[in-house]
């Protein structure tokens, strides 16, 4: 009994304690304790979803948000402007300005001997040696060189080889070049035709391909780095043709299978059977595929 009023007063004293130190800790518009373990907590699938939270308006400031959520928004906000842009912002390689529409395929072909053949030219300041492909009786590649005329020499296994039976001039340095004329015209099909039969010889007699001299009976001597003249290599691809194969029974017998690029705008010739040559050529006109047949008797 005697400690019943003590014991009230220590009582009170420690409750207005507490009550005192929890109003320092706590700033204005702080909700209290109680209230702050109540908070939900949001999951985020990435720094966007922020815009859910903070309500920003079309000016980009936050409008109104809940108390004691500013600084967390905040925090967010800064987070957000530090990340990497989006996958939709990849940057492109940057053009150098090379205008594909003004390099025209060029071949380039050394029938000479060798085990490594290069080629460099004014078409490349002769920095580079680039490399030709071996192929069946020479060595060829093809480049994109603009308009114009190019000077170029071969590097055969270290050593700088000028090719006599192509066009060659004295460059700037002394040395003999070989010279190669690249000119649009070239590519078409029509100008190109046209373009050859304007050439005319000395006499008025159009140019043609065989070689010039006259004929007489003895062989002429053939030159070591010379390959044997010979009819080329037929394209395996043009084996292929429709007509040899053998029609399944799922086709009509007045249709033929579907052929194949490579084989359009060929003249065929079937072997010749009772005196009769066969013909064919396959053209396309858009979906549609034509093989016109022609009989000669012999």
């Amino acid at each position: 009994m005697g400690n019943t009023a003590s014991d009230r007063k220590k009582e009170m004293y420690i409750s207005q304690r507490d009550n005192r130190r929890e109003s320092l800790s706590s700033a204005p518009g702080t909700p209290p304790a109680t209230a702050r373990h109540k908070q939900t907590l949001v999951i985020q699938q990435s720094a966007e979803d922020t815009d859910s939270l903070l309500n920003i308006d079309e000016a980009g400031g936050p409008t109104s948000a809940p108390a004691g959520s500013l600084h967390r928004g905040d925090a967010l906000g800064n987070a957000r402007q530090a990340l990497r842009p989006r996958a939709t912002t990849i940057s492109h390689a940057p053009d150098h300005g090379k205008d594909e529409n003004s390099h025209l395929p060029t071949v380039f072909r050394y029938k000479g001997q060798g085990k490594q053949v290069y080629i460099a030219g004014s078409f490349n300041n002769w920095k580079t040696k680039i490399p030709l492909t071996k192929s069946q009786n020479d060595f060829v590649t093809i480049l994109d060189l603009p308009e114009g005329q190019h000077e170029y020499k071969f590097f055969v296994d270290g050593q700088w080889v000028l090719d006599p039976d192509q066009k060659h001039k004295e460059g700037e340095a002394g040395a003999q070049n070989n010279v190669v004329e690249v000119s649009r015209s070239d590519f078409e099909v029509f100008d190109a035709l046209s373009m050859d039969g304007d050439k005319a010889g000395p006499s008025g007699s159009t140019f043609s391909s065989s070689p010039p001299g006259s004929y007489i009976q003895e062989i002429p001597n053939k030159k070591p780095y010379e390959s044997s003249s010979g009819p080329p290599v037929l394209p395996p691809h043009l084996m292929q043709v429709i007509l040899n194969r053998d029609i399944p029974v799922t086709y009509e017998p007045t249709l033929l299978p579907e052929p194949n690029h490579v084989m359009l705008n060929h003249l065929y010739a079937l072997s010749i059977k009772d005196g009769v040559m066969v013909l064919s050529a396959t053209h396309r006109y858009r979906k549609k595929y034509v093989t016109t047949l022609m009989y000669k008797p012999i």
